[in-house]
């Protein structure tokens, strides 16, 4: 036995004498390259031809190299750490306003101003055009030149001066900044069949007692199954994510596993409190812009069989990140670890390469790997949360994006004939009745057409470059008729384009309208009744059977031997 140990012993010894090499070396190339950098630095401050800003050349070299990790480890300057906290939050001192760029007069007007708010009390509305703010000119200024005057210290006033459309004189208002609170459930309701429906838009600081306050309430109105929408939550807090979890499944149940390269990082997290309801069924809607937290939440409910996924699939986000405090009151957002759900999976969708200038891959669904909920559904690692039934929304059109104003040389057609409409409506219909009549979609169809409002179609450019890929090739003269056939049915025609999408334009105007008089709620409950994944989820449970079905199937596992 003594003889076997020595001989361990002696096959031991090079691996740990290679490890500490391997640690030397790795010292070693730290020190140089720091002192590399540091050098360089000192030299081009003391001989470039112009004066350096430190901020700006050090802060440029930061950035480049944790551009070389991932998009989720974040340097924050102390000019900055105000945005980390809103992140994190979800409060800042300002006015409680969305501003937007109106292209067409290149100026900053007030998009939506959110209820409750300094900037919805003084009475700012949808369309105005800021002026100034105190006696600084708002002329020539972009959104975010603009935002950085309008935010500051709570409790510090402020005289904003604004031109009304449909006003003849300048409007100015007294402003006082207070605390935002951006709201975590900006709605909730009830829908047909005694569903109850919670809309959680982000993961911030106690935004579960907001869910907890919400489900309690719809269970009071009589709701027996619920809606639970995760779709464009990028995520946020994971003990928020626990605790919202916690609510549905049992106490003491291990929800998530953080593993990193040193063990202080690697927790696991477990439900704490005895839950509200294991009953009552749920389904979760989730999309692309699903994330981080909001993947851990819907996974979780999908690993422990307690909840129906309905949607597109997830982001596929599995990193998890820590502020850590540096010198100088900045702040870096690290990625620490990975995190793995109920299951045991991982659902990280990119593998971010260390080199060649921050190189990213996918990981494809075939090298991906089977894991199992607790019911025994197969359910795999990479790529985000697959949903259990796929509902993919209608895809927003190329001409929406230039009709609201967002493309090169909009002319805002869509935005300036709903401040037309609000001014012509002093009340409107309750927000989930309320939609756009085929005579007011006329109207605007019209005003579209004689404004001679333009946009960049995706296939005519496509079209174009197929032609010149063809002549270059040879093969267009003897394809000539078809070509030409193609590009008649091609050609541009905003008429044609704007009753193909009627429907589509008709909802987003009315939910931007909505927003107008019943704020960000009324906009989410308008939204609602042409959803066609709300409709899917309120089918299925209408039906306990094919609810049951999904989440308890025949399912058998077979084990290797």
């Amino acid at each position: 036995m003594k003889r076997i140990i020595f001989q361990l012993v002696l096959l031991l010894l090079p691996v740990a004498a290679l490890n500490a090499q391997d640690v030397k070396r790795h010292n070693f190339e730290v020190t140089k390259n720091l002192d590399v950098f540091n050098t360089i630095y000192k030299d081009l401050d003391l001989m470039y031809v112009d004066t350096l800003n430190a901020d700006e050349v050090i802060g440029t070299g930061i950035k480049a190299m944790l551009k070389s990790l991932d998009p989720y480890t974040v340097y924050y300057p102390e000019s900055d750490v105000k945005d980390l906290k809103l992140m994190i939050t979800g409060s800042y001192a300002g006015i409680g306003a969305l501003v937007r760029y109106h292209q067409k007069l290149k100026r900053v007007v007030i998009d939506e101003p959110y209820e409750d708010t300094p900037a919805a009390q003084a009475g700012l509305k949808k369309g105005d055009i800021i002026l100034a703010i105190d006696d600084t000119s708002m002329v020539n200024k972009n959104v975010s030149e603009v935002s950085d005057k309008l935010r500051g210290d709570a409790g510090t006033s402020f005289l904003m001066k604004v031109k009304r459309p449909g006003v003849n004189k300048d409007l100015t208002f007294k402003i006082t900044r207070r605390a935002i609170q951006m709201p975590s459930v900006p709605y909730y309701g009830m829908r047909e069949n005694n569903i109850g429906y919670i809309n959680l838009s982000s993961f911030t600081e106690d935004c579960s007692k907001d869910v907890r306050r919400a489900f309690i309430d719809l269970k009071k109105r009589g709701a027996k199954s619920l809606v639970f929408d995760l779709r464009n939550n990028g995520g946020g807090s994971l003990s928020e994510a626990i605790q919202i979890i916690n609510m549905f499944v049992p106490k003491n149940l291990l929800i998530v596993k953080t593993i990193g390269k040193l063990k202080r990082v690697n927790s696991e997290y477990r439900t704490k409190v005895e839950p509200l309801d294991t009953i009552m069924p749920v389904v979760v809607l989730v999309n692309g812009e699903t994330a981080s937290a909001s993947e851990i939440t819907s996974g979780s409910l999908q690993d422990l069989d307690r909840a129906v996924i309905i949607g597109t699939r997830t982001y596929g986000k599995g990193l998890v990140q820590v502020p850590l405090d540096i010198p100088y009151n900045g702040n870096l957002k690290l990625t620490t670890s990975k995190y793995y759900i109920p299951s045991g999976r991982c659902i990280q969708a990119i593998n971010y390469k260390h080199s060649e200038g921050g190189y990213k891959e996918h990981i494809p669904d075939s090298l991906t790997h089977v894991f199992h909920t607790v019911g025994g559904r197969e359910v795999r690692d990479g790529g985000g949360i697959k949903p259990d039934l796929e509902v993919k929304p209608d895809s927003l059109p190329n001409i929406v994006f230039y009709l609201s104003g967002q493309g090169r040389d909009s002319t805002e057609v869509m935005f300036d004939y709903e401040l037309d409409y609000l001014s012509k409506h002093h009340t409107i219909a309750p927000a989930k009745d309320f939609e756009i009549t085929d005579a007011d979609y006329e109207e605007f169809k019209q005003r579209v057409i004689k404004s001679g409002f333009t946009y960049d179609r995706i296939s005519e450019a496509a079209y174009k470059e197929l032609v010149k890929a063809a002549k270059f090739e040879g093969y267009y003269d003897d394809a000539k008729p078809e070509f030409e056939n193609l590009e008649k049915k091609l050609t541009h025609n905003t008429a044609k384009d704007l009753d193909r999408n009627k429907e589509i334009i008709k909802q987003m105007m009315a939910s931007d309208i909505v927003a107008a008089y019943y704020y960000q709620k009324g906009s989410i409950e308008n939204g609602l009744n042409k959803d066609k994944a709300l409709k899917e989820a309120i089918r299925v449970l209408s039906n306990p059977a094919e609810y049951s079905k999904i989440l308890h199937p025949a399912v058998k596992i077979t084990v290797k031997k």
